[in-house]
């Protein structure tokens, strides 16, 4: 399994660094992640984007997926449900938990809830991942 520190220099070059993205924990069922809600991925208002919370969502379960396959696979995300639930204000920090529903040879699912920095519940994804021979 890709450490921590490993999986960040991984992500931050890419559009999860570009969310900002810091992931916490990894365990081969969860994941835990943070990200500060900027004025850049927010809508009128000051609340947090709804696109920027699915891009949050689906790097967590993207992530678990990654640290449970086998040498030589990848992933990619066939499909992906999200239920809105809450805004998340401008300044604040979220957090994501991942947690595996599935881990199979071929598909994986993940359901990620992105709670407000007071707790609140913000959304919740439900997404499932294929695992594919590397190429």
């Amino acid at each position: 399994m890709l450490d921590l520190p490993t999986l960040q220099k991984v992500l931050d070059p890419l559009f999860p660094g570009l969310l900002g993205l810091r992931l916490l924990e990894l365990a081969p069922e969860r994941v835990l992640a943070e990200l500060t809600v900027r004025p850049d991925l927010c809508t009128a208002g000051g609340v947090m984007h709804g696109g920027a919370l699915m891009a949050f969502a689906d790097t967590l379960g993207a992530v678990g997926t990654v640290i449970n396959m086998p040498a030589g696979k990848r992933t990619t995300t066939t499909d992906s449900s999200t239920k809105f639930i809450a805004g998340a204000r401008v300044g604040t920090v979220v957090s994501g938990e991942s947690v595996a529903l599935h881990r199979g040879r071929t598909t994986q699912v993940w359901q990620t809830s992105i709670r407000s920095a007071e707790g609140r519940l913000c959304a919740v994804v439900t997404q499932t991942q294929l695992v594919m021979d590397g190429g």
